[in-house]
């Protein structure tokens, strides 16, 4: 069960990161992945500029020229699972080097997530809703900075797929890139702030 909950957890960690100061944007941002079409009109209004907040925010991720170079340094056997592998080293960077991108340390802000979530458990999906103690048991935000952190998450994508991903074996790619893909996050990372920005205007 720890690992079938698990595979959800991709990149969760940026898309809080960019989220304004608002609790329900933030709730928004963090639940669209478990949203279907446009079946969250029933949620409160800023939830949902979360949810387009997020939708946003990964087709320009999706389009981005420094994400396509990420994913030609991964082995080609991962196929269109290289997007997701990429996410998740992403959130790797942005954990490890969080103090370049947050005055608030990370263990405060995750916890301070994992509090908000908890307090309004009554407008989270199902899937949020089983992922949520999973989350907050294996601190999954804040163990993103470790390594064995990202290899978990790749094993439980592994199992989650039957081996047809080979996810697991994405950590080998990882030390062998990491400087380089380190360098990509950065840079990528700039240009998504950026963007991010101006996305939050027009909310």
């Amino acid at each position: 069960m720890f690992f079938f909950v698990y595979i959800y957890a991709m990149n969760f960690l940026a898309h809080l990161y960019l989220s304004p100061n608002n609790p329900q944007i933030i709730i928004g941002n963090f639940i669209a992945d478990h949203v279907k079409g446009n079946k969250f009109k029933h949620l409160p209004e800023n939830v949902q500029k979360g949810i387009h907040l997020h939708r946003a925010i990964d087709t320009f991720t999706d389009t981005n020229a420094i994400v396509r170079t990420s994913k030609r340094r991964l082995h080609e056997r991962y196929g269109h699972y290289g997007g997701v592998i990429i996410d998740i080293f992403y959130d790797h960077f942005l954990a490890k080097n969080w103090k370049n991108y947050s005055q608030i340390p990370l263990d405060i802000f995750t916890k301070g997530v994992y509090q908000l979530l908890q307090k309004n458990t009554n407008i989270l999906p199902e899937k949020t809703l089983e992922l949520l103690p999973y989350m907050v048991q294996y601190n999954w935000l804040y163990n993103y900075q470790y390594k064995d952190g990202i290899r978990d998450v790749l094993n439980g994508m592994n199992r989650r797929t039957k081996g047809k991903s080979k996810m697991n074996l994405a950590i080998e790619d990882l030390n062998l890139y990491y400087t380089d893909l380190q360098k990509d996050f950065q840079a990528f990372m700039l240009q998504l702030m950026d963007f991010t920005t101006t996305e939050i205007q027009k909310l």
